[in-house]
């Protein structure tokens, strides 16, 4: 496969190339830029040098639909406008922005503060959850990849909400990510006198990824209730972590939560669910395409603590993008994405 990559120049494109460059059924790998054309990559990214020295590219649809597929790494409001002449013209497109994951206009508008992609488009795109939506990806021309904190609340409570296990009315999800995730462009947030030995939340209530995390409890497992969600800047480079507490139904135990976790995810590769009994942290999945899960169940207050921990640029970004494109093609879910965490 022919594959490009716009905004390679960022960390979602870099963690791309990363990953691409091993990918058995990748034949080529081109780099596209709004901003840096012209640029070498690898004296950009040093660690790239004599693996990929080739200069950036100015984004050109018409040179890109001869492209297999395209990947596009573009920061939410640009992707938008970017992308449109090239959906239909050839390439399957995957974008790992949130320009196309809502379907309602106006809750683009009101919680990213930009002008949203034409509708036309947002109701072509498929939204990549893929261990929920494996067989509108297989056909889908155009993927809305999901954000790093939906995929890990998501993958966590979609189970247990679908089965009724818990009481969706009164959800409230404690997230906390990496400095990574706020993209290479430095900002004040993310300075390394404000990041070190802090720990800071930020858009409280009003973070854009609440309305796609409603979005999805209410396209997989028809749960129409509003949820707290709370996200926090941690000092380390990679992964999520996301605690969701819940209400238990009647009669509900652990060993119920459980199964229904297990037998839901049975055949997806990666997604593990660790025993309670077992350390569970952001490390255990970096650099990896897992998303482990683990759930603890409270008889004394009929509450249900459910944890899960992704990388978010691999799980959360890159390594879900990939995915999806082997589902597309018809290629085994795992293929390119077999690396072990890098623990240490």
């Amino acid at each position: 496969m022919k594959v490009g990559i716009i905004g390679a120049s960022g960390y979602g494109g870099l963690e791309l190339v990363r990953l691409l460059h091993t990918h058995p059924e990748v034949e080529s790998v081109e780099l596209f830029t709004s901003s840096e054309e012209g640029t070498v990559y690898s004296h950009k990214y040093t660690h790239l040098y004599n693996i990929m020295d080739q200069p950036l590219r100015r984004i050109n649809a018409e040179e890109m639909s001869s492209l297999d597929v395209v990947f596009s790494s573009a920061p939410a409001g640009v992707a938008s406008t970017l992308l449109p002449p090239l959906i239909g013209k050839g390439p399957r497109i995957i974008d790992l922005s949130g320009d196309f994951r809502l379907k309602d206009e106006e809750l683009y508008r009101n919680w990213y503060q930009k002008d949203p992609a034409p509708g036309k488009y947002l109701q072509e795109s498929v939204y990549g959850l893929t261990e929920w939506n494996r067989s509108a990806i297989e056909k889908a021309t155009l993927i809305a990849n999901p954000g790093c904190y939906p995929t890990a609340v998501l993958l966590s409570l979609l189970p247990l909400l679908r089965d009724q296990l818990i009481d969706g009315s009164q959800l409230i999800i404690d997230a906390k990510s990496g400095v990574s995730g706020a993209g290479n462009t430095p900002s004040q947030m993310t300075h390394f006198s404000e990041t070190n030995e802090n720990i800071s939340i930020y858009k409280v209530n009003k973070h854009q990824h609440i309305p796609e995390i409603e979005q999805g409890f209410q396209l997989f497992a028809k749960e129409q209730s509003p949820i707290t969600f709370s996200t926090h800047l941690v000092p380390m480079t990679r992964g999520i972590i996301a605690t969701s507490y819940a209400r238990l139904e009647d009669g509900v135990s652990q060993e119920k939560l459980i199964e229904c976790l297990t037998e839901t995810y049975n055949e997806s590769p990666f997604v593990r669910i660790i025993p309670a009994s077992q350390k569970f942290g952001t490390k255990q999945v970096s650099g990896s395409n897992y998303c482990d899960i683990q759930v603890y169940a409270d008889s004394r207050t009929n509450r249900v603590t459910v944890v899960s921990v992704i990388d978010n640029l691999v799980k959360g970004a890159a390594g879900q993008a990939i995915q999806n494109m082997n589902v597309q093609f018809g290629l085994k879910e795992t293929t390119g994405l077999t690396q072990v965490p890098a623990f240490i």
